[in-house]
């Protein structure tokens, strides 16, 4: 049988998924040291409610209050053979900043050569006419700390003190589950699968063993490991457990790591960058391969605003 992988260039002959590599790392820096320095209005982050990458920048933007200071277009969540798309719809627009039709019309003004994926999240420098970085790492880290001179909130997702543990619990929550998840999804043998999806459970129950004793990740105040995990957690239930395969329990079956999402999604801010929309149609539409009759479930019912109970853990 011949199966039909959804990313050929990114896919192993042992059938497993193996993802590009980010194309832009460029710098943004308060003291402008990079050449790209931090200004009000300069910069505008191009996203998709969608897709889990992007929506860290998202919620970074948010919590540093940043909303008035970079600027953002959502792309369509149907992702067809041209790549992201803006386009006028429910929750999506047309790119007013360039006119471009296609988000790899970006990637390709920045780079003529440029042959692979273009991917959200992309922040654009309207001064220079490029892109800085299509990094969800770095714009997290960016945001947290480059544009402090233009916001009220000091709040600090990477504090120094953490920094050496908070690298080393975020590899090990990409690689078994932010990527993990997708791993076991894109896989075309049933071992690549196999050993994605048990290394996502493991570490699910080990995360759920975690969160016993604390609130967050680590301890009382959430840092950016905890919106890394956020962002797969709100679309496990919805998508991961169905569409993707990862079906040996939901999140709403733990019960520390149910509650930790709930208290996540009920932060200022927080519920509005989730848009299960947009989620479920780019997942259940754009995946033909996955799904070719491009049907989107009705399910599942969850209610996220219910309450979490987490207060008290430290």
């Amino acid at each position: 049988m011949n199966v039909r992988a959804q990313f050929p260039d990114e896919q192993s002959t042992a059938g497993e998924f193996m993802r590009q590599a980010d194309k832009f790392r460029n710098q943004v820096t308060a003291d402008g040291s990079s050449g790209y320095p931090s200004a009000a209005g300069r910069y505008h982050l191009y996203v998709a409610w969608a897709c889990p990458w992007a929506h860290r920048t998202i919620i970074v933007r948010i919590l540093k209050k940043l909303e008035g200071v970079i600027g953002m277009t959502v792309v369509d969540p149907i992702r067809d053979e041209q790549g992201w798309a803006f386009r006028e719809g429910p929750g999506h627009s047309v790119d007013a900043i360039n006119g471009f039709h296609f988000l790899s019309e970006a990637y390709r003004t920045t780079d003529p050569h440029f042959r692979g994926r273009a991917t959200v999240p992309v922040l654009w420098d309207t001064v220079s006419k490029r892109i800085v970085s299509n990094s969800d790492d770095d714009l997290m880290r960016i945001f947290n700390s480059e544009f402090n001179r233009f916001t009220q909130s000091r709040i600090d997702l990477y504090p120094e003190r953490l920094r050496p543990e908070i690298d080393e619990l975020n590899r090990f929550i990409y690689e078994n589950i932010n990527d993990g998840v997708y791993r076991a999804g894109f896989a075309t043998s049933q071992s690549a699968y196999e050993r994605a999806a048990r290394g996502l459970f493991a570490a699910l129950d080990q995360l759920d063993a975690r969160l016993a004793t604390r609130r967050f990740l680590f301890g009382s105040e959430g840092v950016e490991t905890d919106w890394r995990l956020f962002v797969t957690l709100v679309r496990f239930d919805a998508v991961y457990h169905g569409h993707f395969k990862c079906n040996v329990r939901r999140i709403i079956d733990y019960p520390n790591l149910f509650g930790y999402l709930k208290d996540l999604y009920q932060t200022d801010g927080i519920a509005e960058t989730v848009n299960f929309d947009h989620i479920k149609r780019h997942y259940y539409v754009t995946h033909d391969n996955i799904n070719p009759t491009r049907i989107v479930p009705i399910g599942p019912e969850q209610d996220l605003s219910t309450p979490h109970g987490r207060e008290c853990l430290g």
